[in-house]
């Protein structure tokens, strides 16, 4: 399999999730900016849709969307616990994650990647991330991960968005709780693993 990523973007998801699970992959970095791959390809080829992360399989077809990824690499190893069994009321419970974090963290962080938005502006969108803050946090008082007290996908997309707050200025030490928990996630070896071969891999 080829994962194709980009820095500081939501790639490191499902990037994090092939090395827990310890599957084999090529990590392939794309330029955001020209679309050119790091082997030298147009990204455009692979994902008309412009964005990673986009996972080719080994028969070349190629899955998009952050989500369905890393549900589909967990039911490539469910012993390993990554996501509940498909079918089961957890299994909803996790989706129903994954599309809080979708629609409600990283679209609305999305908007403070752009320099050109007023800073009135974009206190709109901090404000709606802290009352979701507010609900992450109610949450992990009560366990030390989304879904219990274990890791899982969704917790690799949640710390991956999450480490997206230094740039816009927003200190998740406000968030003790928050913030322990992505201390937890930051020491697991294969989440620094993952961070520091996005880092020593150069863009096209």
């Amino acid at each position: 399999m080829k994962l194709f990523s980009a820095p500081n973007s939501c790639s490191l998801s499902p990037h994090i999730v092939l090395r827990e699970l310890d599957l084999p992959f090529k990590l392939v970095m794309v330029n955001n900016k020209t679309k050119r791959t790091s082997e030298g390809g147009n990204f455009l080829d692979i994902n008309p849709k412009g964005y990673v992360a986009a996972l080719q399989l080994e028969n070349g077809e190629v899955l998009t969307e952050g989500p369905a990824i890393v549900q589909y690499l967990a039911d490539l190893r469910p012993a390993a616990g990554l996501a509940p069994p498909a079918g089961s009321l957890q299994r909803v419970r996790l989706q129903e994650w994954l599309n809080f974090i979708t629609s409600e963290i990283h679209a609305t962080s999305h908007p403070l990647f752009n320099a050109s938005i007023p800073e009135e502006i974009k206190q709109i969108f901090k404000d709606r991330l802290f009352r979701r803050f507010a609900e992450i946090t109610a949450t992990l008082e009560k366990q030390e991960h989304l879904l219990g007290d274990k890791f899982g996908v969704a917790d690799a997309y949640l710390y991956t968005v999450l480490l997206w707050m230094k740039g816009f200025s927003i200190d998740l030490a406000c968030w003790p709780v928050i913030k322990s928990y992505m201390d937890r996630i930051a020491g697991r070896p294969h989440v620094q693993a993952a961070l520091e071969a996005e880092a020593g891999t150069a863009l096209p």
